[in-house]
Parts: C-alpha cells; sequence; structure tokens
C-alpha cells in the first residue's frame, strides 16, 4: 500500500481516544501505586513501555493486509487453541490470582488468553463469512463448535471473566452477520435452561463470587468487603473527587488490585462523578467511533472483525466499570487502556491497529445498510 495513501486514510479520531484514555490510566495507576511517596514505580514504568510496544505494533499492522491473514484463519484458531493450551504444560503456566493463565516472561508475565482472543474474533468473522453461519440454527452450531474447546480450557483454568469475553464477541458478531431473533430467543432460553446444571460445575470460587453478588449485603461472602470498599472509595470522590494524587481509601490499601481490577474507584475519588462520566463518555465515544468504521468498510469480512472488537471492548469495559460499583460480579476483568497490564493493553493495541488496517483498506460503499 502507498504510504501516502496509508498516512491520509488512518483514522486519527479513534487513535486520539486512545492516546486520552491511557493518558488519564497513567495518572490513575501512578496514583494508585503511590508515586508520591515512592516514585515513578514499577507499574507506571511497565505500561508506558507497553504503550510504546502497542504503538509500535499499530505501525507494523498497517503494512500486513488483513486479507491475506483472513486467509489463515484456522491457523489462527489453532493458534487460539495453543495459546489456551499451553499453559497447562507443568513448569509452563503459572497461577495469578487464582487462574493458571500466565507465562512467566522475565520482567512481564503475559496472559496467552489476551492474544487469544485476537486470533480467535479474526478466525470467526471469517468463518462466518466462508460459511454465512450466521443465516441458520445449524451455521450457529458450527460457530458454537469451534467455541466450545476454547471456553472449556478458559473455564478449566479458571478464567469466567474471559469465557465471557470470548461468549460476548460470538454473539456480537453473530448478531451483526444476521442472526435472526428467534435464534438469539432461542440460545438466551437455552442458556437459562442449562444453568442449573453450569453452576454446580463451576470452581469453588467462581460459585462463591455469583453468590455474593446475588447477596451484597452479606460481608462474609469473599469478596463482598471489597466491592463494599469500592463503592465507598467511588462515593468518597463526590461531584469534584479529593484531587489528583490526593485520595485516601485507596492509599490506605482498602482495595484489591487498585492499579488493575479496581482503578476506576481510584480515578472516581480523586476526579469525582464529573471525572467518572467523562471516563464513561470517552468510552462511548471510542465503541461509537468502531462502530462507524465498520459500517464504512465494504467487505464483510473487515466489517465483521472491527464488530468483533465492539462487544470484546464493550463487555470489559461495561464489566469492570459494574464490578467496582457492586452492579457485575466481580472478574478480574481489566478496564482497556486504562487498567495496569501489560499483556492487556498490547493486545488491545493490536485489535485496533487491525481496526485501522481494516479502515484504510476500506472499498467506497458500505456493508451495512444505513
Amino acid at each position: 500500500m502507498n504510504i501516502k495513501k496509508m498516512i491520509s486514510n488512518f483514522d486519527y479520531i479513534l487513535m486520539g481516544i486512545v492516546i486520552v484514555i491511557f493518558a488519564l490510566g497513567i495518572f490513575a495507576i501512578a496514583s494508585a501505586t503511590d508515586v508520591m511517596s515512592y516514585g515513578i514505580t514499577r507499574e507506571v514504568k511497565l505500561q508506558s513501555i507497553s504503550f510504546g510496544l502497542g504503538i509500535l505494533a499499530i505501525i507494523i499492522i498497517q503494512f500486513i493486509n488483513y486479507e491475506i491473514v483472513g486467509e489463515f484463519y484456522w491457523w489462527l484458531y489453532g493458534l487460539a487453541f495453543l495459546l489456551l493450551a499451553i499453559i497447562f504444560i507443568p513448569g509452563v503456566g503459572e497461577t495469578r490470582f487464582g487462574s493458571r493463565s500466565w507465562i512467566n516472561l522475565g520482567p512481564i508475565d503475559f496472559q496467552t488468553s489476551e492474544v487469544a482472543k485476537i486470533a480467535y474474533i479474526i478466525f470467526l468473522a471469517k468463518f462466518i463469512e466462508k460459511t454465512n453461519a450466521a443465516k441458520s440454527i445449524f451455521g450457529i452450531v458450527k460457530c458454537g463448535i469451534t467455541l466450545v474447546p476454547l471456553l472449556l480450557m478458559l473455564l478449566k483454568q479458571p478464567d469466567l471473566g474471559m469465557s465471557l469475553v470470548f461468549v460476548s464477541a460470538t454473539f456480537g458478531m453473530l448478531l451483526v452477520s444476521g442472526m435472526k431473533y428467534w435464534l438469539i430467543a432461542l440460545g438466551f432460553g437455552s442458556l437459562g435452561a442449562a444453568l442449573p446444571f453450569i453452576i454446580p460445575r463451576l470452581e469453588t470460587h467462581q460459585r462463591n463470587r455469583i453468590e455474593a453478588f446475588l447477596n451484597p449485603e452479606d460481608l462474609t461472602l469473599p469478596g463482598n468487603y471489597h466491592v463494599m470498599q469500592s463503592k465507598i472509595t467511588i462515593g468518597s470522590g463526590q461531584m469534584y473527587g479529593t484531587g489528583l494524587f490526593q485520595g485516601v481509601y485507596h492509599r490506605l490499601n482498602y482495595l484489591p488490585v487498585q492499579e488493575s481490577d479496581f482503578i476506576f474507584a481510584v480515578f472516581v475519588e480523586e476526579t469525582g462523578f464529573v471525572g467518572g462520566i467523562f471516563l464513561i463518555f470517552l468510552y462511548l465515544i471510542f465503541l461509537l467511533r468502531l462502530i462507524d468504521l465498520s459500517r464504512r468498510v465494504k467487505d464483510e469480512f473487515g466489517s465483521t472483525v472491527i464488530i468483533g472488537f465492539v462487544f470484546m471492548f464493550g463487555f470489559l469495559i461495561i464489566e469492570n466499570i459494574a464490578m467496582t460499583m457492586g452492579k457485575m460480579p466481580v472478574t478480574g476483568i481489566t478496564l482497556p487502556f486504562f487498567s495496569y497490564g501489560s499483556t492487556s493493553l498490547i493486545s488491545s493495541m493490536i485489535a485496533i491497529g487491525i481496526a485501522e488496517s481494516i479502515y484504510i483498506r476500506r472499498k467506497k460503499g458500505t456493508f451495512f445498510n444505513a
């Protein structure tokens, strides 16, 4: 592709929103790790380096034709499967925060499922295009068959949060590709009927989280105390917050993994309701911009990939923010571009790079009807 054309077609608005969210996140991470007392912390350094690597990845991805990559979609599925399976090899996978999802790479811990979800979304988009899977119950069943092995490995880790990310992306891609409403109703009905059989087979700590969510006032249940502290921290910010680096509750370590899972509570304590709403507004514009990009792409494969990212990011954003307020169960999901986490940040930047690569190769017309 002509570099001048690539530069002119690049969507700088989307990238600008990502940069603003990241910048706000760095300040929140700095506060959560108390840089005023300890200086520039390891978390701030690694997050900044990861963002730089993410920018480099975005630049490199622009030179790769996504249509060629899509032709190797079964290889991408194999990659996703391998990434989720490799952590079960003795001496390779390591347990962090109760989940065997990580590989120790020295300075950072690599969470394989973060890359696997990107590979799976690209695979599924091409699979839907090739088989027209969204238009029949048989096609949807075939999509389910490809998803089940990955879900089983994620639940074995166990990582319920990432499992729901895969399910959310799959549902969104099928929905936008033309899945009939009666099939949606059938799917939700089947899921509801299966819950009594699924829940008893979840890991103990996963069942505890669900029970805690259903009984939020019972502080004897695991996690409820931390959620309560998160709500107190958010409420203490009131309208305008305590001021940057002036938060009290998170500095007293009431919140677990406050630089990652509960970073939203840290941010709202210091910036208040106004800051929290502003961040949510940025995420809303971010998702709407991705949707707009998908509408401008003519081919079904590229557009469906972007939609997969929309549902992936959308679930991550809603789940993370909602769990800090006790509106959804705590799952250890990070807030995209904002929470501390090298693998999460780089994989999110790769997704943006792929979306931009698809967008700069768009053709005249749109795949979706206005």
